[in-house]
């Protein structure tokens, strides 16, 4: 195969499609690429969720279906098994329950990823686990501490809790062997998720990299902190993981800065964002002995670029230390035909009760309309497996 016409094979592609889900996915991605219609669904959807209306069964059966993988560890497994037998492609379970603020609801998080841990240890179809730092405390704790702000003594013992919750994790991923990736976040929040991620890794990263932080590449400082944290990890004596991605929070990022009146931490433009992953994927490749890498892009682009440099380091297609992975229900003919060429690739999987994971799918479908181009593309790859399997 060409490797610049790689993702265009859609037989690999949809290979664990049926007819019927394939079909499905034309009709989620024509409504995605109307914003009117995103919108309109939007606001029926979340209204008939508060009304206790009966529409659990229809969103299960068409975008939670297609976005998600089950409603609890058990419910993911078929999907699991059939994306790890037939296609090559290892999953990422992330319980994308989002918005709690009790610190009843934030034990619960912490005691629901401890649990994935030692549902996921020994499967090799899963080797990663995951989890968003304001899922173990509340947003606006994080913001205090980033800022600097004092905290009160019962602030302070709430900081601690969340400490607590980190290494407790963190610990148990080490016992049984599982990387960890922690999710980035708001950049106003960020830097106490740096601090105590790196915390973490000085203690859980010693042989290898365990514990995972997160990149969000449209910022245009993160180069900067992780060439710092490299040098500290090698005066230090521990390992770098890192996930690299362009981000989610865009417009969020760009009209807080414009409110408050301080220079956006955003690239100017996307292929200022685009130069930065380049860049930052470059170093970590040609540092490959002392960082680890989980490459999550949905960007054709940068999985060549990713392949080349690979090549160029000499590193192997299943060295353990480099994935690429995107989400599930998207990027089909990324994941599967870089699978089909044995470099180790992993689907995120979002999972949860329909109602709980509500927030986390209407934001992927908002994000998704703003990426018109990346749309379309899936539109055109469905059409055109749509004509092959008529031919056929």
């Amino acid at each position: 195969m060409k490797e610049d016409t790689l993702f265009d094979n859609t037989k690999t592609a949809f290979i664990l499609k049926s007819d019927s889900e394939l079909e499905r996915a034309y009709f989620l991605f024509k409504m995605i690429a109307n914003e009117p219609l995103v919108r309109i669904g939007t606001a029926v959807t979340n209204f008939a969720l508060k009304a206790h209306l009966p529409v659990q069964g229809l969103i299960r059966a068409t975008v939670f279906d297609h976005f998600c993988a089950g409603v609890d560890e058990e419910d993911c497994m078929p999907v699991i098994d059939k994306m790890f037998t037939k296609g090559n492609v290892s999953s990422v379970l992330d319980y994308s329950v989002e918005g709690k603020e009790s610190e009843d609801q934030f034990d619960q998080a912490a005691d629901k990823i401890l649990k994935i841990l030692d549902f996921v240890d020994k499967k090799e179809a899963i080797p990663f686990g995951v989890f968003k730092p304001t899922g173990f405390g509340r947003f606006l704790l994080w913001q205090k501490v980033t800022e600097g702000v004092e905290l009160t003594v019962a602030e302070q013992e709430e900081w601690n809790r969340i400490e607590e919750r980190f290494d407790k994790v963190c610990k148990k991923a080490y016992e049984c062997d599982v990387p960890l990736l922690i999710d980035g976040e708001e950049s106003w929040m960020q830097d106490a998720a740096d601090d105590l991620v790196a915390k973490m890794m000085r203690k859980y990263n010693k042989e290898k990299a365990i514990v995972y932080n997160t990149l969000q590449l449209y910022r245009h400082d993160r180069m900067n902190y992780l060439i710092k944290l490299h040098d500290e990890a090698q005066s230090s004596g521990f390992k770098i993981g890192m996930k690299i991605v362009r981000g989610a929070y865009m417009e969020k990022e760009n009209d807080r800065a414009k409110e408050k009146g301080y220079l956006s931490p955003i690239c100017i433009s996307k292929e200022e964002t685009d130069k930065n992953f380049d860049k930052t994927l470059a170093y970590i490749l040609e540092n490959i002995d002392t960082i680890s890498v989980f490459i999550g892009t949905h960007n054709e682009q940068s999985c060549y670029q990713a392949m080349k440099l690979m090549n160029k380091n000499s590193i192997h297609k299943k060295d353990p230390r480099v994935w690429l992975g995107q989400l599930y229900g998207m990027s089909d003919h990324i994941s599967f035909n870089l699978a089909s060429e044995e470099y180790n690739v992993a689907k995120y999987l979002p999972f949860g009760p329909v109602r709980d994971v509500m927030p986390y799918l209407i934001r992927r479908a908002e994000e998704n309309t703003s990426v018109a181009g990346q749309t379309t593309r899936e539109l055109d790859l469905i059409s055109k497996e749509r004509k092959r399997r008529k031919l056929e």
